[in-house]
């Protein structure tokens, strides 16, 4: 799965500790959905996306081997 995480993150100017704190998991959680080497749960993923203000489809990319 691809995401725009980073994109979002440094576009709003937060940390990823920032991003951490807010939606209640550790850096190293965001650090791994921003490499995609984690796939967050849904409800993770919806509180990301109501953290940027954007549609989960927006942030989110699923691949053909997804």
């Amino acid at each position: 799965m691809l995401n725009k995480l980073k994109l979002a993150r440094v576009a709003l100017g937060l940390t990823q500790e920032d991003v951490a704190r807010r939606i209640g998991v550790s850096r190293q959680t965001v650090n791994a959905m921003e490499q995609a080497k984690y796939v967050p749960s849904t409800v993770l993923a919806l509180k990301v996306a109501q953290l940027f203000g954007k549609p989960v489809e927006e942030l989110f990319i699923l691949e053909a081997e997804d």
